[in-house]
């Protein structure tokens, strides 16, 4: 069947995917917000809980660095065994702040634990960042100029993003997991603190689970599209 080249028809595949991940983010943005003004009764900061559970973990080696902007943008570099928190994360001793560097630190016991599904996340980043860059648009290029063998190119290519973002869906979840019960164990939170640091990771596991629907509708949407496209 052909369409006009200016118009794309699977487009809507994707809008409810793409407004729920917009949902996420905001969602997450308010929660930390909001958690980030409520402070321990310890007093510790997010620093000092990573690396009090490092510590306790057997990881003394990795370093813990402060790196430039607010938050969001806190993560673990596996290759150069550092935890990289944001300022507020750092610095500040708020439920949020403790809950995020607690989750970083655990993504660092998973490596240290060699976690497989953190190893295949590892591993397939080179592969994701191609598939995600380029194989939505050899698709749709495809789709325009009536090509199957372009689409199902795309296709491919776009399966290695699809399959980082759902085996990220389990290594996210145990490093709150993980994140949890060392703030528990170690008593760094009461109770009722507990709750409010959980809410943070779980309102951040949220935008992981709407950015793998959107990747899914989008891998639906390359598979409609490869049905669309004309012989070559």
């Amino acid at each position: 069947m052909f369409f006009p080249y200016f118009y794309d028809p699977t487009i809507l595949i994707i809008l409810p995917a793409f407004i729920l991940a917009i949902y996420a983010q905001v969602k997450v943005k308010n929660t930390f917000n909001k958690y980030s003004k409520i402070r321990s009764n310890r007093g510790l900061t997010g620093a000092e809980v990573a690396r009090e559970i490092l510590n306790n973990n057997g990881l003394s080696n990795i370093n813990i660095k402060k790196i430039s902007g607010q938050n969001m943008g806190d993560h673990y570099d596996p290759k150069n065994k550092v935890l990289n928190l944001s300022q507020d994360v750092y610095n500040k001793n708020s439920l949020a702040s403790i809950g995020v560097a607690a989750h970083e630190a655990g993504h660092a016991i998973q490596d240290a634990r060699n976690y497989k599904p953190l190893s295949v996340r590892n591993n397939i980043v080179p592969v994701a960042n191609i598939g995600s860059r380029w194989g939505l648009p050899l698709a749709i290029f495809g789709f325009f100029f009536q090509s199957k063998t372009m689409i199902l190119l795309g296709m491919v290519i776009f399966l290695g993003a699809v399959v980082f973002h759902l085996v990220t869906l389990p290594v996210e979840f145990n490093a709150s997991n993980r994140a949890i019960r060392a703030l528990k164990r170690g008593g760094y939170l009461t109770n009722q603190e507990l709750k409010g640091a959980n809410k943070v990771l779980k309102a951040a596991a949220f935008t992981y689970v709407a950015a793998t629907l959107v990747a899914m509708a989008n891998l639906f949407r390359i598979i409609l599209l490869f049905g669309m496209g004309g012989d070559d």
